[in-house]
């Protein structure tokens, strides 16, 4: 008996998207602040639960950081990395508040850099 190259339906499921809430881009500058010191970075999607930062910090893994996006500041943990990008789980949810005023904060400054092409 060969084995098959194509992957099975089950195969498919194990990598299914496991988040608990849904993700919305966004495109605003922030600060993240962990052992001390202060790294500039770009917030590129968030959810309740956590965020994706584009960073060149070099952080490992479960460092305790705190991101700091103009009004709204939240302590986290970075959950995972890859080269430049970051994952933060935060350690306790956004309320929907929260959430819809980093939205509008994207939108405002989108439009705003647009205006001035």
């Amino acid at each position: 008996m060969t084995a098959s190259s194509l992957p099975s339906p089950q195969d498919n499921e194990a990598y299914a998207d496991r988040r608990a809430y849904p993700r919305v881009p966004v495109a605003l500058p922030a600060f993240l602040q962990a052992n001390g010191e202060r790294h500039a970075v770009q917030l590129l999607d968030v959810s309740a639960g956590g965020a994706k930062l584009s960073s060149s910090a070099d952080l490992p893994v479960g460092t305790a950081v705190t991101l700091d996006c103009g009004t709204l500041g939240r302590s986290a943990v970075i959950r995972w990395r890859s080269p430049g990008v970051l994952g933060l789980s935060f350690d306790r949810e956004l309320d929907a508040q929260d959430l819809s005023a980093l939205i509008e904060r994207s939108r405002a400054l989108e439009a705003r850099m647009k205006a001035r092409d």
